[in-house]
This record gives structure tokens, C-alpha cells and sequence, in this order.
């Protein structure tokens, strides 16, 4: 870290690091469009000091990395903007704009892309299209489109949509499951019981989310012997991959305490961590979960996201600064992130907002 500023004086610039953290490599999904580098500026130069401390601090982090322990190799991204990024958003997204939205992020080397939630239009309004947006996007091989189904009725709908896989949404908290579901925690493991049943008997793959995994906005402390009861039984009836998500926020300290909780009943190859970044602590704790083994993170391009029932809870951690990390970690994700930034310029002119992305801020020419 000493080495910081000799490296600063000696001109160490911006392009610099976006050739040795940014795009790994000279091909494959990684690598930087020369044409493109004229888009590019200098944080320093044009961004604001919170900006360039945020960047200070990822080289500090890459600088490291060869000191850190128990980092997995490849790191398997779960794109969820479209679904739980969207479903957060004031203004109703039309369904051409979804769907180009989707095929956008499916041409970035992502694996997974959260498409839709077959709910309750009354509910969440900005899912009412759920089926022309599922029937609508083009599946590319090797892409896979999982969608949020919370009961028998929405599963049915998924199913005749074209769904191959879905998710179950579940919480550690008796206020938020309430809240968010209309039901107890007990209730809602009972209707989920249901759905991935009738999925495992159909051959298709059930995720299981569990929110308020490091607190809720409602009841506060949220206890790891909570988390891992809820997780252990959407688990133990066949979801095959269990998203601890955040929801309101954490550090790295609880999150720590959080996992080595869970793992005792789950192995880490089955959890997955879905942070928001609502005290700027979403990367420290995604690296806490990586040294603990878990190698599978929910993100929203952009940072696109929040709860309608956390208040002050704000968006998902962006798919685009969570690569930028991965990358200079030297850990592998298959994921272009220029395209994912060009996916998120998209979106976020669709819905005429500001990039959440510190990543894209600095990248994009103002």
C-alpha cells in the first residue's frame, strides 16, 4: 500500500488500472474494445473525491489480493436488475424496454438473468407483464432465466410462460414476511413446500432468496440461528441454491458471523449472497462471503434495486463495480464488462435516472 503514492507521481493513471483490473486479458468475454478506450476518462481529473476514494480503495484491494486466502477461482454472477431492480421502480417500465433490456445483459457472458416475478399485479404493478416479457426475450444457449415465483397459482403461470426455472422468496423476519408476502414465516415455508414440489416433479430448478439475512428494517437485529432455521428448510425441501440477501445492509463482521452460522447446516457451494449497498459496505461484505468459500453473488446493473417494504433500504450492489472487484481479484466470471455497462447506460436512459455505479460514473464520458 506504501507503493501508492510513487505509483500516483509516477503518472500510474486511470487507463492504467482499467488495463490491469478492469479487462483481464487480451480476448474473451473480459477483454476492452480498443476502439472504445476514447470513452474512458480519468476519475481524478473529472469525478467527484468520493469517486476517487472508492477507486483508491479497489486498487488498495487488488494490490492485496495476492495475500488473500480461500478465493475461489470462478465466481458465477446472478444478474437480478431486471426483476428485483426493475420491480423497485417508480415509473412502470415498458415491456419492449424490458425485453431489450434482457437481451442486452444476455449477450454480456452472464449465466443467470432473473427475468420477471409472476405476482399479484396489485401488488408489484411493475411485474404485471410478466408473461409477454418472458414469451417475449430471446433465450440465448447457455443463459439461464430464472423467475420469481411466490405460490402454486404464480408457479402455473411461470410454467405455461416458458419458465425453466424459478425462485421462491422468503425472509428471517416475522415483520418483513408479513409485509412483503402477506404471510407468517411458518405460512410462507408451506406454500413454498408446494411450489418446489410441483417444480421438482416437473424437472425444474428451485432457488430459495431468504431477506433480513443481517437485519430488518422492522425488528432490527436479526439473529444467525434465525437465518439458518429459515435457510435449512427452503434447503431441505429442494431448493437447490439458498441467496442470503442483506436487505438493509451490513458489514463485513456480521456477515461473517451470519455465514459460519449457516454453513454448519449448508455447504457453501449451496449459498449464494445478494447485498445491497446502503452503507457503502456491499463489496467488503461480497469479499468476506468469497473468503469464506461462497463463489455465487446476486448483483442489479447499475445498482438498480432497493425494497418497497425497507425503507431507507437503497439499491442492490451494481453488477458493474462487483466485476470490476472480481477482476482485479483475478477471479474468473466469463462476464464482459463493458457490455454490462453499455446494458446499464441502457436501462438507465429508459428510466431516466443516474447510473448507481461508481464503475460506470468514471468509464462514461459525461
Amino acid at each position: 500500500m506504501g507503493n501508492m503514492p510513487s505509483a500516483v507521481k509516477h503518472c500510474l493513471s486511470y487507463q492504467q488500472l482499467l488495463r490491469e483490473h478492469l479487462w483481464i486479458g487480451d480476448s474473451g468475454a473480459g477483454s476492452l474494445d480498443p476502439a472504445k478506450v476514447h470513452r474512458l476518462h480519468t476519475p481524478w481529473e473529472s469525478q467527484t473525491k468520493q469517486n476517487d476514494l472508492f477507486f483508491l480503495l479497489l486498487y488498495f484491494v487488488f494490490q492485496e489480493s495476492s495475500q488473500l486466502s480461500g478465493l475461489p477461482e470462478y465466481v458465477k454472477i446472478v444478474e437480478v436488475g431486471p426483476r428485483d431492480g426493475l420491480q423497485n421502480e417508480k415509473v412502470i417500465v415498458p415491456t419492449d424496454i424490458k425485453i431489450e433490456f434482457i437481451n442486452k445483459l444476455s449477450q454480456t457472458g452472464l449465466s443467470v438473468i432473473e427475468v420477471t416475478s409472476f405476482v399479484s399485479s396489485r401488488w408489484v404493478p411493475q411485474m404485471a407483464d410478466h408473461t409477454e416479457v418472458m414469451k417475449g426475450i430471446r433465450q440465448y444457449p447457455g443463459v439461464r432465466y430464472p423467475v420469481l415465483t411466490p405460490n402454486l397459482q404464480g408457479f402455473h403461470r411461470a410454467v405455461a410462460a416458458g419458465a425453466t426455472e424459478i425462485s421462491v422468496f422468503g425472509a428471517a423476519s416475522e415483520s418483513f414476511s408479513k409485509k412483503n408476502i402477506n404471510c407468517s414465516i411458518k405460512e410462507s415455508m408451506e406454500k413454498f413446500e408446494e411450489v418446489v414440489k410441483s417444480a421438482r416433479h416437473m424437472g425444474i430448478p428451485a432457488r430459495g432468496y431468504v431477506s433480513c439475512a443481517l437485519g430488518c428494517p422492522y425488528e432490527g437485529n436479526i439473529t444467525p440461528q434465525k437465518v439458518t432455521e429459515v435457510s435449512k428448510r427452503l434447503y431441505s425441501m429442494g431448493c437447490y441454491e439458498i441467496s442470503l440477501g442483506d436487505t438493509i445492509g451490513g458489514t463485513p463482521g456480521s456477515m461473517k458471523r451470519m455465514l459460519e452460522n449457516v454453513m454448519k447446516e449448508i455447504p457453501p457451494g449451496a449459498l449464494a449472497v445478494h447485498c445491497h449497498d446502503t452503507y457503502g459496505q456491499a463489496l467488503a461484505n461480497i469479499l468476506t462471503a468469497l473468503q469464506m468459500g461462497i463463489n455465487v453473488v446476486d448483483s442489479a446493473v447499475s445498482g438498480l434495486g432497493g425494497c418497497p417494504y425497507a425503507k431507507g433500504a437503497s439499491g442492490n450492489v451494481a453488477t458493474e463495480d462487483l466485476i470490476y472487484m472480481l477482476n482485479g481479484l483475478r477471479l474468473n466470471t466469463g462476464v464482459n464488462l463493458y457490455k454490462v455497462m453499455e446494458a446499464g447506460d441502457f436501462i438507465c436512459k429508459a428510466v431516466n435516472k443516474t447510473t448507481n455505479s461508481k464503475v460506470a460514473q468514471a468509464s462514461f464520458n459525461a
